[in-house]
């Protein structure tokens, strides 16, 4: 191939061409504030509460059940420290499920509740998949916990959660129930009442919009301590100047992620099943991570036998390749992912995680040339990892 070939989708996507084009307006001919009074906040508010309809109605809500967010992590801090405070008030509950496999909005924001606000996190079991089972959470469930959050599924080994059964699961024992579905949404039904969940986490960025803007649903009366405060925004839950051209551009990705969603599943799955097959059959010493099946539809993981994965990665973008050796956020850490090490792998293998993940636009060359490249990078890594 003539030009860099992309495969970190998961890390995030270009926006849209006509995502971009919905945006556009909104940065110089419609810059209105909406909380003004006059005609140029009254079309900036327009504008938005016509972007949290559509978000409502991919999502199957109500309007006023959005909450629009910088991203997709202040989304997730939105919903378990809101939502704990607000538990403990109400009922006293003290105690926080989740699991580590988790991204570090959910997790790092868990443990902070627990350092500084005096609450209990217990962490949930996975199965050699990454999965969280309903018998994982059903065993520490009680009347003092306040919220169980678990992702939709796990940006790093894109394995998928069983999430309608774990709400329900929840909702049996009056738990609420909160879930990250910033990495599903671009492939997976995000309909809030077939999911059963109580709030859910969703970003733009992962979908073809922009980077900078987020949402999280709250069904109706679930109660919630503002995080950041200051003016009346968003129901009074999240203070700060409305990002009008941000906020439209992501409706519309979402909007365009539920309407073509079945072609884009269509397209980047057998790319991925090509991808699973070759590197398994061709490269001793690997092993997937994340489930074989329950997986997002774009997503292929795996670990390498004493093979350093930043240097993978330093290689294959050498060769012309962008990858990932797990989370954008932990790229560059010379430690294990907590993902990949709560599978059960061994640090000499665990260090040697490879992310690859297609988008709506992959071609079939593109795939074919990372699979030809590969195996010799590896063997190269390995080399180069036993100096």
């Amino acid at each position: 191939m003539t030009h860099p070939i992309y495969l970190d989708y998961a890390a995030t996507t270009p926006v849209d061409s006509r995502v971009l084009e919905a945006m556009r307006p909104y940065f110089a001919d419609s810059f209105g504030n909406p909380s003004s009074v006059h005609r140029y906040g009254q079309a900036a508010e327009a504008a938005v509460d016509s972007a949290r309809e559509t978000v409502a109605s991919v999502l199957g809500c109500r309007p006023d059940e959005i909450i629009f967010t910088s991203c997709g992590s202040e989304a997730d801090n939105l919903a378990l420290r809101g939502t704990a405070l607000a538990q403990r008030e109400k009922t006293g509950a003290n105690r926080i499920l989740t699991a580590r496999t988790e991204h570090h909005a959910v997790s790092k924001t868990a443990e902070q509740l627990e350092k500084y606000y005096g609450f209990r996190v217990e962490w949930l079991d996975v199965d050699e998949h990454g999965r969280i089972t309903p018998e994982a959470v059903k065993k520490v469930l009680n009347e003092q916990v306040a919220l169980v959050s678990v992702m939709y599924a796990n940006n790093e080994i894109g394995t998928v959660n069983p999430i309608r059964e774990l709400a329900a699961l929840c909702h049996e024992h009056g738990i609420l129930f909160h879930s990250d579905a910033v990495q599903a949404a671009a492939y997976l039904d995000v309909n809030v009442p077939t999911l059963g969940v109580d709030l859910l986490s969703l970003g733009a960025h992962k979908l073809y919009g922009p980077k900078g803007v987020g949402a999280l649903y709250v069904r109706k009366g679930t109660k919630l301590v503002p995080h950041l405060t200051g003016g009346g925004q968003e129901f009074g839950l999240r203070a700060g100047t409305h990002n009008v051209p941000y906020i439209v551009g992501f409706a519309e990705a979402l909007r365009l992620a539920k309407e073509e969603r079945e072609r884009r599943f269509g397209h980047v799955q057998p790319l991925r099943d090509h991808i699973l097959g070759r590197v398994l059959e061709e490269i001793p010493d690997s092993r997937l991570t994340g489930h074989p099946a329950e997986r997002l539809p774009n997503h292929a993981s795996f670990v390498f036998k004493n093979v350093d994965g930043n240097l993978l990665l330093t290689l294959l973008d050498a060769a012309g390749f962008a990858c990932s050796s797990g989370s954008a956020c932990k790229t560059g850490n010379p430690e294990p992912s907590e993902v990949v090490t709560s599978l059960g792998f061994s640090r000499d293998w665990a260090l040697g995680s490879l992310r690859i993940t297609l988008g709506k636009d992959t071609q079939p060359a593109e795939v074919d040339a990372f699979l030809q490249a590969l195996p010799s990078l590896v063997e190269r890594a390995r080399g180069l990892n036993q100096r």
